[in-house]
C-alpha cells in the first residue's frame, strides 16, 4: 500500500472497523494515515477516546467518526430490524428520542452536535438520504445544545453507555457491559 502510496496512486493508506482492539492492532504494527470507526463515539459510547485517540495520537493518524447516530438508534425512526444491539440499548434510543420531542428538539441533531464537537476527530461522517436531511444537518452545523438538555439525555442512556456489540470473530470481541 505504501509502494502505491509513494507511485501516486493512492494518496492516503486507511483501516476501518468496528472492533477498536482490532484496529490498535493494526495500527501499531502498520501505522496508517487514517482510521475510520463507527458507532464508538456518540451520545452512547465513547471507547474511541479512550481506546484507539492515544494510539492515533501517537503515531499522527487521523481519526474519522461514522455513525454518530449509532446506525439509526438515536433518531426519531429509531433503529433498523438489523441492528445488532440489544432491545436495552434501542428502547433507551426510544427513551431519549421522545424526551427531545417534549422539549421540541430533535435527538439526531443533539447526537449530531456532540459529535461534531469532538475536538481530536477529523470528520465526521453523516448519512443522508433526503434534502432535507441535508437542510437538517446544515443546520445542526450551526446549531448549540443547551448543556442541561444534553445531561438528561446522557442521564437517559447512562444504563446503556458503552454498550458494545459482538463483530467479527469471538478473539476479537470488545468488552461490553451487558
Amino acid at each position: 500500500m505504501r509502494r502505491l502510496q509513494e507511485q501516486g496512486k493512492a494518496r492516503f493508506i486507511g483501516i476501518t472497523g468496528y472492533p477498536l482492539k482490532t484496529l490498535v492492532k493494526i495500527a501499531e504494527a502498520a501505522p496508517a494515515d487514517s482510521i475510520l470507526t463507527y458507532c464508538r463515539y456518540n451520545l452512547m459510547i465513547n471507547d474511541m477516546d479512550t481506546v484507539l485517540m492515544p494510539v492515533a495520537k501517537k503515531h499522527g493518524i487521523g481519526v474519522i467518526n461514522a455513525s454518530g447516530l449509532h446506525m439509526g438508534i438515536l433518531t426519531e425512526r429509531g433503529a433498523p430490524d438489523w441492528h445488532p444491539a440489544p432491545r436495552e440499548v434501542r428502547d433507551a434510543g426510544k427513551q431519549a428520542a421522545a424526551f427531545c420531542r417534549e422539549q421540541g428538539v430533535d435527538l439526531s441533531q443533539v447526537a449530531l452536535r456532540y459529535c461534531f464537537d469532538h475536538s481530536r476527530v477529523a470528520s465526521t461522517l453523516v448519512g443522508m438520504s433526503t434534502r432535507s436531511h441535508v437542510t437538517q444537518n446544515l443546520e445542526t452545523l450551526r446549531s448549540t445544545v443547551d448543556p442541561d438538555l444534553m445531561r438528561k439525555v446522557n442521564a437517559i442512556l447512562a444504563p446503556v453507555f458503552n454498550y458494545v456489540w459482538p463483530s467479527g470473530r469471538p478473539e476479537n470481541h470488545d468488552s461490553s457491559i451487558f
